[in-house]
């Protein structure tokens, strides 16, 4: 690769840790429209190999209705890996852990996201995402404030 190329690389990599931030901060704030940026028009969301939802819209639709059940989430990612397979097309692993609330139970866990992203003109967005869950775990009941 020249340097060129190299560079584009470097920031190919900011973008997609970019983009799996800005998918957690509209997942946690309910913003459809954001989550709906982060994907293809025909992306696939599963959950350990289960298919969830197709397309941008049934992505976004299947979000709103997990979030439904659940008040206050955070989602934090502790890294990102990539592998480019072409200067438009790439695999990755994200590791993260979340915290959220169910009924009056604060829940953590620990997940592990397998990506595809693909470049749509000029931004990068998911074309599968397959959650995993490696361990959950319920804390307490929340404090009322």
């Amino acid at each position: 690769m020249d340097v060129e190329q190299r560079i584009r690389r470097l920031e190919d990599r900011i973008a997609i840790s970019d983009l799996v931030v800005s998918y957690f901060v509209a997942s946690d704030d309910d913003d459809s429209e954001g989550v709906a940026a982060s994907f293809t028009a025909d992306a696939t969301f599963s959950s350990s190999g289960q298919l969830n939802a197709q397309g941008r819209d049934g992505i976004v639709e299947f979000i709103k209705s997990a979030r439904s059940h659940m008040g206050m989430t955070v989602h934090t990612p502790n890294y990102v890996q990539c592998r480019f397979e072409s200067p438009d097309r790439a695999t990755g692993i994200v590791g993260a852990h979340l915290e959220l609330v169910v009924g009056s139970v604060s829940v953590f866990g620990v997940v592990r996201y397998v990506d595809s992203y693909v470049r749509d003109g000029d931004v990068w967005r998911f074309q599968s995402r397959d959650m995993r869950v490696i361990r959950k775990r319920s804390l307490s009941p929340t404090l009322r404030v």
